[in-house]
Formats: structure tokens, C-alpha cells, sequence
């Protein structure tokens, strides 16, 4: 577990880290990035979401937007798109705000629904955050995406709260190694920006030192 805030792992981190270990490590620990349109695409939807100013109450809602999130347990830290805090008689009290509140997470995506689990990763990761600070228990969230342009619940069972707590122990092991693990090409490595960058395809000519002693063995 980190010692210091400043190095505890951002829950965005969880997109890259479920997509491909791989790929994180070059972000997050070798500084390395490439933008291409889906990513610029969603940093300008991001953009318009994370406004710290904006907190409304539509009748028995209060959506609160940009809201910083931690869990010294998981050693995470983040910024929630939106919480919305329903009233309700089971949930917790808010400052200034009479009644109880239940919290629930939405997290805001450019694009479709993905065939793996990384955003659901990220959002439930939110939500063990909200959970530890507010002490309480959250049972779903949303997810909203902009190509349907509607939500998708996520229910926060125990197998996706283990999962992300099994991913940060091993992004936290990881980053305090300063190890980036080798690639491990797959179909979806032509639409990732770092393509160029990590470069897959050299994989399949194996190590310089696997080369230079295959051809060693063959002189003698």
C-alpha cells in the first residue's frame, strides 16, 4: 500500500489497466501517451462534465458534479463525473441538507458500451471510494454513454469489487517496481493510441538475445 497520498493510483488508471497492462504502464509509469480520436473525443465530453461549479437539486435529486473521491484501503484516488444523492429515509445525512441521502455514482463515456469490464471497473471503484468516506453502502451505479446517449446500471457485486481491488494491489506492486510488462498482442492493439509506441508487432521476432544465440548455435 502507498504511504503518501501522491502515490496512491487514480481510478481512471483502471480503464487503461483492464484494456492492457501493458498499455498503462507505458501512461502511467513511462510518461508515455498518444491521443487519437476516440481519446480526444472523450477528454472534450470530460471537459464538460467535471464542472466543480455546478450542483443542482431536481425535486428529490441533488447531483453533485466533479467530486474528488479517496480510499487510503485501496490506496485510489479520483474524480466522480457526478454523484447524485437521492432522499431517501435508508441513507445518510448530508451538511446543510435536511433528510437522508442515498449516494450513486455516474460515470460519463464517449462512445458504446465496451465488451470488457473497465468502466464498470472505474465506477465501482468510485463508489468503494464514496463508501469509505461516507460510511455507507452503495449497491449500483450509471453509466452513460454518448453514441445511445442512455444509461446502463451497474450493479457492485462482491466478484467486481474484488476485481478492482485486485487490480490496484497489482497496479500499486507494479508502479512501485517501475515495471512495464511485455506485450501481449491482441485484435484490439490496432485501435489502441499507443500502438505506435509500444509496438506489437515486434514481438513476434522475440529478444535480441533469444536472436543472437539461436544464430550462435547454428555457426558452431
Amino acid at each position: 500500500m502507498p504511504a503518501a497520498e501522491e502515490d496512491y493510483r487514480q481510478l481512471s488508471e483502471l480503464q487503461h489497466f483492464s484494456f492492457c497492462r501493458r498499455q498503462w504502464a507505458l501512461i502511467h509509469i513511462e510518461q508515455q501517451w498518444s491521443e487519437n480520436l476516440r481519446t480526444a473525443e472523450g477528454s472534450l465530453m470530460h471537459n464538460r462534465v467535471h464542472d466543480e461549479s455546478q450542483t443542482e437539486l431536481r425535486g428529490d435529486t441533488l447531483v453533485v458534479r466533479g467530486m474528488r473521491v479517496k480510499s487510503d484501503r485501496l490506496g485510489a484516488v479520483g474524480i466522480c463525473d457526478a454523484v447524485e444523492f437521492h432522499k431517501d429515509d435508508a441513507g445518510i445525512t448530508l451538511y446543510g441538507r435536511e433528510g437522508r441521502w442515498l449516494p450513486r455514482p455516474v460515470e460519463y463515456k464517449h462512445g458504446r458500451p465496451k465488451s470488457y469490464d473497465a468502466d464498470k471497473l472505474q465506477l465501482c471503484g468510485q463508489a468503494m471510494c464514496l463508501e469509505e468516506m461516507l460510511c455507507c453502502r452503495i449497491a449500483s451505479g450509471d453509466l452513460f454513454y454518448g453514441e445511445p446517449h442512455r444509461r446502463t446500471e451497474v450493479l457492485f457485486t462482491q466478484e467486481l469489487r474484488s476485481e478492482v481491488e485486485s487490480s490496484l494491489k497489482e497496479m500499486n506492486e507494479l508502479y512501485r517496481r517501475g515495471y512495464t510488462p511485455k506485450v501481449k498482442r491482441t485484435k484490439s492493439c490496432n485501435a489502441c493510441s499507443l500502438k505506435d509506441v509500444c509496438l506489437p508487432e515486434l514481438n513476434k521476432a522475440g529478444s535480441a538475445a533469444s536472436y543472437l544465440k539461436s544464430h550462435t548455435q547454428e555457426d558452431e
